[in-house]
């Protein structure tokens, strides 16, 4: 008889490799997620950080030491091609994601694409029909929209969809920063249409408006919009001369949901005071819920059923381990993070990966999103007449 007693070792899952395009803030973020998923939850696939790629060759090789990528490439065609990349990252400003989220797609690869998915509606059809046709070959494409990743917005959208508050009402969504309060702040790729596509209504309205379908479960069919640009010209990034800004820093817009809900947006980056605000309430026949990203494990909801004597908003902790992506954190009570939504992102990519199903959102929930941008632009140059947003085949 033997007397061995060792442990058998545990089974390893097949590696998924990551090669990454940018790394500025959105490329640390993601790098956190990708750094850290594997640690945290129990995959199909173990994600293994290939390569990172940007053009300066030691400012990339800086960033992959960083940031705990295993190669560097400058040319992202290069990167693309690499046999130990399965999954390509786009975190690039938004005038290159068509380029390479299609050319990822044509080489067989998977793909994550920060958001907004483009700067155009054109684009935009162009990414989605790759994924499609990419479909039918196994791989799967996904937008980052992060936001819907926080736990108390997970909850909240099962909390709408088992019918807690009722028929939905109204959809607000507050978006609101502060860093272009200054008129010194330099002519930065965000603020030039060309790069960004748009500006406070492509970077922080593409979440609120990608949040207010997501917990609605339906889309927009319309809206109505104003846009402004209060500072049209600052200093060009070597200093000196002023350049023009042709982007928006502030919009305000209405809309109507396809299930007959109304809507309404706003969102800045010059609300002084506001560093990164972002608000969302929604009111049914039968309740509301309310979330605000400065207290991010937090959810508030109204049982309209409640006597009127006890009735009014109670703070749901989001922090049990049944509720959404908490299984695998900390104890009841101890808190999340901003980072923790790029963590969850990059697991729900990956297990999508792996069973071959359809990742949410999609490309296609990038395309309606950015058709209701495009909407939102239209409408603000005809005297906010009321624009329809073409029908997108999309799972909000």
């Amino acid at each position: 008889m033997s007397n061995d007693t060792t442990t058998p070792a545990p089974a390893v899952a097949p590696p998924l490799g990551v090669g990454m395009v940018g790394y500025a803030f959105m490329g640390q973020a993601h790098s956190q997620g990708w750094r850290t998923v594997g640690r945290v939850f129990d995959l199909p696939l173990s994600p293994s950080m290939a390569a990172v790629c940007g053009r300066d060759p030691e400012a990339v090789r800086t960033a992959a030491a960083k940031l705990g990528w295993a190669a560097a490439e400058t040319d992202w065609r290069a990167l693309i091609a690499r046999p130990d990349v399965q999954l390509v990252d786009i975190c690039t400003p938004g005038d290159s994601h068509a380029e390479i989220a299609v050319a990822a797609l044509e080489a067989g690869k998977h793909v994550l694409c920060e958001k907004p998915l483009a700067n155009t509606v054109a684009e935009a059809e162009a990414m989605a029909e790759a994924a499609r046709v990419a479909r039918a070959r196994g791989q799967v494409a996904m937008v980052g929209f992060n936001y819907r990743r926080t736990p108390a917005l997970a909850l909240a959208r099962r909390m709408v969809g088992e019918g807690r508050i009722g028929t939905l009402r109204h959809v607000r969504v507050t978006y609101l920063q502060d860093w272009l309060v200054d008129p010194a702040f330099p002519l930065a790729w965000r603020l030039r249409k060309e790069l960004a596509g748009s500006g406070a209504l492509g970077d922080l309205g593409a979440h609120a408006v990608d949040l207010a379908q997501h917990l609605a479960g339906a889309p927009l069919t319309g809206v109505s919009a104003q846009t402004e640009t209060f500072v049209r010209e600052r200093p060009l990034p070597d200093g000196g001369a002023l350049g023009p800004v042709t982007v928006d820093d502030a919009a305000l817009f209405t809309g109507r949901l396809e299930s007959g809900a109304l809507a309404s947006f706003e969102v800045s980056r010059v609300a002084a005071g506001r560093k990164n605000a972002l608000r969302v309430e929604l009111n049914g026949t039968a309740g509301s819920l309310a979330f605000d990203l400065e207290r991010l494990n937090e959810l508030e909801f109204h049982d309209h059923a409640t006597e009127a004597t006890e009735a009014g908003f109670r703070r749901i902790l989001v922090t049990e381990q049944d509720h959404p992506y908490l299984e695998a954190w900390w104890p009841p009570g101890h808190g999340l993070g901003y980072e923790h939504t790029f963590v969850h992102q990059a697991r729900d990519l990956v297990r999508a990966v792996a069973a071959g199903t359809e990742p949410a959102p999609s490309f296609a929930d990038g395309l309606q999103v950015q058709r209701v941008l495009a909407a939102v632009e239209e409408s603000a140059e005809k005297n906010s007449v009321f624009t329809p947003v073409p029908a997108s085949p999309t799972a909000v």
